[in-house]
């Protein structure tokens, strides 16, 4: 199979735009519950579980969005102009985003943590004429990246009251000026510029239409609302996504077109998070997987601290068995968990499954895994805990998902179908090309990549995969792909995820491109460490201490062991390097939405790279039979 289409359930978007939901919404059912805000002016996180939440209305929510695009069109903002966002994920970036909508601009989301060149470039390339910051930092961010030279009109600081004042300023500004700008969005209006990642090379702006956020969403909602609600309760959800990355903006975006009620929390630190969600108890879950993982490893460490490790391994492995079974029944290939692994199962549910799920405040039953590919045993763990993960796949360039699990047939390993409207089809070098209603209208201000992307209707993903029964299954990205000096060529996504699930590796980076083999370069996790640590009666001691610790390399040749099965001899990692610090976003060897950026982890660790390759290490590989490589 080469191709697959889902036809629409919901119709394109035909006139407005998307701030027109927030004004039916609140005409329709004014106390509504919307948002939740903490009480303490957003600062949600610590080891607090103590957070309280302040309700507001789809009346409130309106009557603020009006207030704030007053004082947007009072500051001299208009349709058709460019406004940035750099904040992290809070109310009032969800709040002056919806302002800027109705008034027709668009939003121009920038990461908190850019740096002044991409800060620059992204206001250069879009023209922006104003911008929100969240605090300080960000305003002298700004002000480093355009200096004397600022084309920008207005800065406004979140931290420092703007919205109070942008209300102020809207004072003189009829309600009948804001709906008359409303009035002349259109559906292909751009209502975000959202810029890639820049995993290599310069972050390219995508131009977003009303019309593929509310596709996007509105058959999202249609298909899948059904799971976001938990019996007897309405849906909610706790949106921490980044909302300068256009999956966290469509989580929100979503939520407000479907009435879900949203609380927003800035920070992903598990300290911060769990607290977080613990207190809220959302009813569903968007996530990436770097978050299942986390919730993972910490309920394992907790309960091997209390002496039940054996206890957590043998559940893990009945949630694992009984979610194939009922994957198999599902899909017509089997009659599902026989009654003693029911029973087995049932044993577990009070004593493990039902406190994992507590950490996620214990109403969440379905989950949507995006960003990169979920692990299929992450998943099958998960389900078999009573927490299904729709694992998804999409880009910038697609509004976020294209593809996502279908309900009631979820089919770990893959990343589910075509969303209605959509088609994947299969190139004859394995790309992955997507069309549909989602889809972008390009690049801003740069036609040689829009031409090279799109193909007519298809847009080139640049991802590797197949599709089984109009599955698809994500193989690597072709600029990924590793050919050794030997002509052997590879995707290291198997082996990097496969070893990213051992529970003391954070993050794995897959090299041999011109080389005699494969090898790896291998971060780990600092709390799973010491967990490790405390466990072997060892004292604490930091990863950069213990890079060449004979014990900890040995318990990590075994992940790799266990990762080279998943994969040819030829294929195989044959020498790895523990490095002495994890990739972050800060240290620009992440994206903002935590994927590697190869080339520049390459440039930062190249000699350990090198490392890899010593003589000695060549020898030993030269002596294996040839049969073997």
């Amino acid at each position: 199979m080469h191709e697959f289409t889902v036809p629409r359930l919901v119709e394109p978007l035909r006139s407005g735009g998307l701030a027109d939901s927030v004004f039916t919404t609140a005409e329709r059912d004014p106390r509504h519950l919307q948002f939740s805000r903490p009480s303490d002016n957003g600062r949600v996180g610590g080891a607090r579980r103590d957070i309280s939440w302040v309700p507001v209305t789809a009346a409130a929510f309106r009557d603020d969005v009006l207030a704030a695009a007053r004082g947007f069109l009072a500051n001299g903002i208009r349709l058709g102009d460019r406004v940035a966002l750099m904040s992290r994920t809070r109310y009032e970036w969800t709040l002056l985003a919806y302002a800027l909508w109705t008034v027709g601009a668009e939003v121009v989301p920038v990461y908190p943590t850019s740096s002044v060149e991409q800060v620059r470039w992204i206001l250069h390339d879009t023209g922006a004429s104003g911008i929100v910051v969240e605090n300080e930092n960000h305003a002298m961010t700004v002000a480093a990246a355009y200096g004397s030279q600022t084309a920008l009109t207005r800065i406004w600081q979140l931290d420092s009251g703007c919205v109070a004042a942008l209300e102020d300023d809207g004072m003189g500004v009829a309600d009948e000026d804001v709906h008359r700008q409303r009035a002349a969005v259109a559906p292909g209006n751009p209502a975000a510029i959202c810029y890639t990642s820049g995993t290599t090379g310069r972050p390219k702006g995508c131009v977003i239409t009303h019309a593929n956020l509310a596709s996007e969403c509105d058959n999202l909602l249609a298909g899948w609302s059904s799971l976001l609600k938990a019996p007897g309760e309405p849906p909610s959800l706790l949106a921490f996504l980044p909302l300068s990355h256009c999956y966290g903006l469509m989580v929100v975006v979503g939520s407000v077109r479907g009435g879900v009620h949203v609380a927003h929390q800035p920070d992903l630190s598990p300290e911060s998070l769990l607290p977080a969600l613990a207190s809220f108890r959302p009813t569903f879950l968007f996530g990436v997987p770097y978050i299942f993982e986390t919730v993972l490893a910490r309920s394992r460490a907790a309960a091997q601290e209390a002496g039940h490790g054996t206890l957590f391994r043998r559940a893990a492995q009945v949630a694992v068995r009984y979610a194939e079974a009922a994957q198999r029944q599902s899909l017509g290939r089997g009659q599902g968990p026989g009654p003693r692994l029911r029973l087995r199962r049932a044993v577990y549910e009070r004593l493990v499954y039902a406190k994992l799920r507590a950490v996620l405040g214990g109403r969440v039953r379905h989950a949507v895994s995006g960003g990169s590919p979920l692990s299929r045993e992450t998943g099958l763990f998960f389900a078999g805990a009573g927490i299904t993960v729709h694992d998804g796949y999409g880009l910038t360039e697609t509004t976020a998902a294209v593809t996502a699990q279908p309900v009631g047939a979820v089919r770990f390993g893959t990343v589910g179908r075509p969303l209605p409207g959509c088609s994947v089809h299969i190139a004859r070098d394995g790309e992955i090309w997507v069309r549909g209603d989602v889809v972008f209208s390009g690049y801003l201000n740069n036609p040689q990549a829009t031409g090279t992307a799109l193909r007519g209707d298809w847009f080139a993903t640049g991802d590797l995969g197949h599709l089984d029964d109009g599955y698809l299954v994500i193989t690597g990205r072709k600029k990924d792909v590793i050919i050794t000096s030997g002509g052997k060529s590879m995707s290291p996504l198997v082996l990097e995820e496969e070893l990213r699930g051992h529970p003391l590796i954070s993050q794995c980076v897959v090299v041999g491109d011109n080389r005699p083999y494969v090898a790896a370069l291998i971060t780990l996790d600092p709390q799973a460490l010491h967990h490790w640590q405390r466990l072997k009666g060892r004292p604490p001691a930091e990863p950069g201490t213990l890079t060449d610790d004979e014990e900890l390399r040995a318990q990590i040749q075994r992940a790799v062991s266990r990762a080279n099965t998943r994969v040819s001899r030829a294929e195989s990692i044959r020498e790895f390097r523990i490095l002495p610090g994890e990739f972050t976003p800060d240290t620009g060897l992440l994206t903002p939405s935590l994927k590697l950026r190869r080339s520049a982890i390459l440039a930062a660790y190249a000699q350990d790279v090198e490392r890899l390759y010593t003589p000695r290490a060549a020898a030993s590989f030269a002596r294996e039979p040839f049969g073997r490589r």
